[in-house]
């Protein structure tokens, strides 16, 4: 088992630059936000709502290089269970669990990484709470979290 603290300052570039990747494709390739949508994303702190696509998918992303997947493997983040995934504005929900609260959790997110300059700015310190407390007990997790709506 790899120690993640240690050995992120030397994975986190590969991480933003798959992540980048990630996003640009889904920004062609996504639906943009219905007005109904927007008011969720408002209400979670998205300064920029018109900026996000939401992009439904049979199973989410997973990086191809060897140490990241190894990374996504050990700390679940990409795990069998997980539904969801905000890379920047960029929201990859797998398809028929599209529900208001994983929505809401999603563009939480999508805050966070607007209030951290983006993905180069917010991946350190996420990956960072994933390394030091866990997915669960991550503080950016737990802000997504506090702020999920359970009904639109």
């Amino acid at each position: 088992m790899m120690d993640l603290e240690a050995e992120l300052p030397r994975l986190i570039p590969k991480a933003i630059e798959w992540a980048v990747s990630q996003e640009r494709h889904a920004l062609v390739a996504g639906r943009p936000l219905s007005a109904q949508m927007i008011g969720v994303a408002r209400h979670v702190g998205v300064a920029s709502p018109e900026a996000v696509r939401i992009v439904e998918i049979d199973r989410l992303p997973r990086p191809s290089d060897p140490e990241l997947s190894a990374v996504v493997d050990e700390t679940g983040l990409l795990g069998p269970s997980m539904v969801g995934l905000a890379l920047g504005y960029a929201v990859f929900i797998v398809a028929g669990h599209g529900t208001a609260r994983l929505i809401s959790h999603e563009f939480r997110h999508v805050h966070q990484y607007e209030s951290n300059n983006g993905i180069s700015g917010f991946l350190p310190i996420y990956l960072g709470q994933i390394a030091r407390y866990g997915y669960r007990d991550a503080p950016m997790e737990i802000d997504a979290r506090e702020h999920e709506v359970h009904s639109i």
